[in-house]
């Protein structure tokens, strides 16, 4: 017998049933004394009432089936999906079950009993099925970049622009003009900013490319005061080539980025997005390349003046903590021409070349060159769209008017069509009786000669 001191603390329920299973045969074959042993011990061992352990050898221990659904997907299963799932670089479940009646199309043969079930797994099945070999290949996939992704490996992210001390450092953005939608071709600004003298540029480009970004920063450089010393941009393709890459490092400019994601990074030039470009050419959509002549004739002459000669700009001096405010201290307004002549690594000669256009330049007489230009602008806008939607009506009139015009263009080319089966049954009728005739008239000739 055992002990008090020798029974378990606890046994499991599974350990229960496997006593039982291997007690029920003694149990069946002893006499009652033996009977009584089995009972007394068992009960001891598994601290279970009398009455219950005598209910438990009494009826037959029954084989109990693993819980939930019987496993229909073996390992040749596992096996077969696995190698789709490899070829179709990894599709997830979703994707895979919708590929899988094209991929079993091709490869290796696979057996009719195998296919049948590959096409009939689900997706959830899938990733069950996957999610041993998915920790296995984690990361193994062929990494094809998009554009843009391997060039900002060697384009350093900038740190900051405390050791900015002159001109030259430009943040560099482009500002949408699709108006509520950003679907189809329409204009796009390129805005350029100096970091240190706040002097900026708007040109106008047609959609936004990476050679139209290119071709407006060479035209940037011949109008520009001071020479281009830092390229600083986004993370978007149109920044991220390699044509813009190659032409900075000929140029020995330095090129940095933005971190992905983060717009504060470029703080001074999406401020500009919204005082030289919003609030110049609006949130309408400028969807037609007339305007990119019209608005580029603007920006390059009145506007650029306009901003850069008498506007003059706030430029931080310092910024520390106080408490739990943050305390910024502002330099003297001053606008980016002030700041342009009054920094000493400008040459001369620029400084003395731009003397002479902001004499010649008259705010009063530049602003209604702007609101003159500006007009012609959305004027121009307004006719173009008039004329696409006038264009856009004479297609839908002429399509609903041949939808009017099909019915009878269907029954027309069916009576021609029956009118030319009938001729070709006739022209057919007319050579079966020829050469029905042509042999009787053989055999009577034939006749009449003997």
């Amino acid at each position: 017998m055992v002990t008090e001191q020798e029974r378990p603390k606890s046994m499991s329920l599974a350990s229960k049933r496997e006593y039982v299973e291997l007690a029920w045969g003694r149990y069946q074959r002893g006499g009652k004394a033996h009977k009584s042993k089995i009972l007394d011990e068992f009960c001891q061992v598994c601290g279970c009432a009398r009455k219950h352990a005598i209910r438990l050898f009494r009826a037959k221990p029954r084989l109990r089936k693993k819980p939930g659904p019987e496993v229909e997907y073996g390992p040749e299963v596992a096996t077969g999906l696995k190698r789709i799932w490899l070829a179709s670089d990894q599709l997830c479940s979703k994707r895979l079950k919708e590929a899988m009646p094209i991929w079993l199309r091709h490869g290796p043969e696979l057996g009719q009993e195998l296919k049948d079930k590959l096409l009939a797994i689900s997706p959830a099945q899938m990733d069950r099925l996957l999610k041993p070999f998915r920790a296995s290949y984690h990361g193994l996939r062929r990494h094809w970049s998009k554009p843009g992704s391997l060039i900002s490996q060697q384009i350093p992210v900038r740190g900051g622009n405390d050791d900015i001390v002159e001109p030259g450092f430009l943040e560099v953005d482009t500002v949408a003009h699709g108006g509520e939608s950003c679907s189809g071709d329409y204009i796009w600004s390129i805005t350029f900013t100096d970091l240190h003298t706040g002097w900026t540029e708007v040109r106008a480009n047609w959609n936004r490319t990476a050679h139209g970004v290119l071709e407006k920063l060479r035209e940037l450089e011949s109008s520009l005061p001071f020479k281009i010393k830092g390229f600083d941009s986004d993370n978007g393709g149109e920044f991220i080539n390699y044509g813009l890459y190659e032409y900075l490092k000929e140029k020995q400019i330095k090129f940095t980025r933005s971190r992905p994601y983060k717009k504060n990074d470029n703080a001074h030039v999406e401020q500009k997005n919204w005082t030289h470009v919003r609030q110049l050419l609006g949130k309408e959509r400028l969807g037609h390349p007339e305007l990119v002549r019209l608005i580029n004739d603007l920006c390059q002459i009145e506007w650029r003046q306009f901003q850069n000669f008498f506007r003059p700009t706030f430029k931080l001096k310092s910024k520390k903590r106080v408490g739990s405010k943050i305390r910024k201290e502002y330099e003297k307004p001053l606008t980016p021409y002030e700041r342009v002549m009054r920094s000493a690594s400008v040459s001369q000669e620029a400084k003395e070349k731009l003397k002479k256009e902001y004499e010649a330049a008259d705010p009063y007489k530049l602003k209604e060159a702007i609101e003159k230009k500006l007009k012609m602008v959305f004027q121009e806008n307004k006719r173009l769209n008039r004329e696409a939607t006038g264009v856009k009506a004479a297609r839908v009139r002429r399509a609903r008017e041949a939808i009017t015009l099909l019915p009878l263009l269907l029954s027309l080319r069916y009576a021609a069509a029956l009118r030319q089966r009938q001729q070709r049954d006739e022209g057919a009728g007319q050579e079966t009786k020829q050469q029905s005739e042509k042999p009787r008239r053989n055999r009577t000739i034939s006749v009449t000669w003997l």
